[in-house]
């Protein structure tokens, strides 16, 4: 037993029992098939009497019930308690299907680690955590290896796979001993400590012994020590949607998941996004990874020949710059404002560094992205830019300033203004 009744008994929503005591909000009942929060599974909600139930903790091996206010029943009444069916099958086929995404990344594992769908032992996958949300359910895996977008596809797949399969569930209680012996088990006594009760652990299986998928995979599907409460088999879980996955800690893969109503929007969002991007590509399903690839390359080809178009204007209008003579340093001045004034940082950097231009000082003028008149400098000589910007009236902005290079903005004159006011000052 893993000493909640709600997890041997788990379609049990109605039952009738005498009340222990009672402190303030606080109830103890004779028997509860309430869920206790635990084991990363959320607490029952429900109504004992006619108060509703808040909350339900274990606190030294007894369930203590949370109310909403405190009740006109005391120790030693009987009262009627009603569990939210609702919630609790919400909690029951999101737990079971942890234990399915479990079982399907265990597989995926399997197969990168020697190309066949087979089942693994504890050394290639383990279990870091888990959680039921209103919304998401999340599962931590510690993973030998990369689980990425395609993997979650792949799981996705599988999932559901095994959802259509309608495998059996069943439950369990055995020597703590004998299932630290078993082969395949995942046991992990640090997470699962609600399974645990007097020397003996409830063990949670999916599917049986000589089931055989289209998979070729032997089985069962999953076998995990586990305190929480299951559907009796896979196909009451319904329809199942991996949604993403993410990295919490070195070696820890979180993968999360939704069930039901969660799942089937999902799915609505994504099949609109699919059909969108293939209306506007033109193609159909099938080829919409094609298509995205072959854009992909032409943006990449475009974004390079506009590179080079950039650099071959930066450095017609520097050729073409206007020299100027200020306190014994050659100045190049000119402006560029259409071309944008990120590029115009490093461009101005590539051509001064690469000793194309002849000058101290090289002013090239252009716009901010709010539109703003902006200016960047590069001293060639000796002096600093936070100098030469001194003699603008304006000080360095801080993004990639240099010694040498900066960027100064603020001017309250256009660009041809700014230009010429820099001509003329000689």
């Amino acid at each position: 037993m893993s000493g909640q009744r709600a997890a041997d008994e788990p379609y049990t929503t109605r039952f009738e029992t005498g009340v222990s005591a009672v402190d303030g909000r606080r109830v103890w009942l004779e028997t509860t098939f309430f869920y206790a929060e635990g084991g990363g599974q959320p607490a029952d909600c429900g109504s004992i009497g006619d108060v509703a139930v808040e909350d339900v903790q274990r606190v030294d091996g007894e369930h203590v019930h949370v109310l909403a206010e405190e009740p006109r029943f005391r120790a030693g009444h009987r009262v009627l308690c009603s569990i939210d069916w609702s919630y609790r099958m919400y909690c029951m086929r999101a737990h079971t299907a942890s234990h399915v995404l479990y079982g399907a990344a265990r597989r995926l594992c399997a197969s990168a680690d020697d190309g066949e769908d087979t089942e693994v032992g504890d050394d290639t996958l383990g279990y870091a955590g888990f959680d039921i949300g209103d919304e998401t359910v999340r599962v931590d895996l510690e993973a030998p290896t990369t689980i990425d977008d395609e993997t979650l596809v792949e799981l996705d797949r599988l999932v559901n796979r095994a959802v259509w399969e309608s495998r059996p569930v069943s439950w369990e209680t055995v020597p703590v001993a004998k299932a630290r012996e078993r082969e395949g088990i995942a046991f992990n006594e640090t997470t699962e400590d609600g399974a645990v009760s007097s020397g003996r652990v409830r063990v949670v299986t999916i599917g049986a012994e000589d089931d055989n998928d289209a998979n070729g995979s032997r089985n069962p599907w999953d076998v995990a020590a586990c305190g929480g409460t299951h559907v009796r088999n896979t196909r009451e879980i319904g329809p199942v949607t991996v949604l993403d996955w993410s990295s919490p800690a070195d070696g820890v893969t979180r993968v999360e998941f939704a069930v039901g109503p969660r799942a089937i929007e999902r799915r609505e969002t994504e099949k609109r996004a699919t059909f969108a991007t293939k209306r506007a590509l033109g193609v159909g399903i099938e080829a919409v990874p094609d298509a995205i690839a072959r854009l992909q390359s032409e943006t990449e080809s475009l974004r390079t020949e506009l590179t080079a178009t950039r650099r071959s204007l930066l450095e017609t209008r520097l050729e073409r710059a206007k020299s100027v003579d200020r306190d014994g340093s050659r100045w190049l001045v000119t402006s560029c404002s259409d071309v944008p004034l990120e590029f115009l940082r490093a461009g101005v950097r590539e051509v001064v560094e690469s000793d194309a231009v002849d000058a101290d000082v090289v002013v090239v003028v252009g716009h901010r992205d709010d539109g703003e008149t902006a200016a960047v400098i590069a001293s060639v000589g000796d002096r600093s830019v936070a100098d030469i910007a001194a003699e603008f009236g304006v000080t360095c902005d801080d993004s990639g300033r240099s010694e040498r290079f900066a960027q100064v903005g603020g001017f309250e004159v256009s660009a041809a203004e700014l230009v010429d006011e820099l001509v003329g000052h000689q």
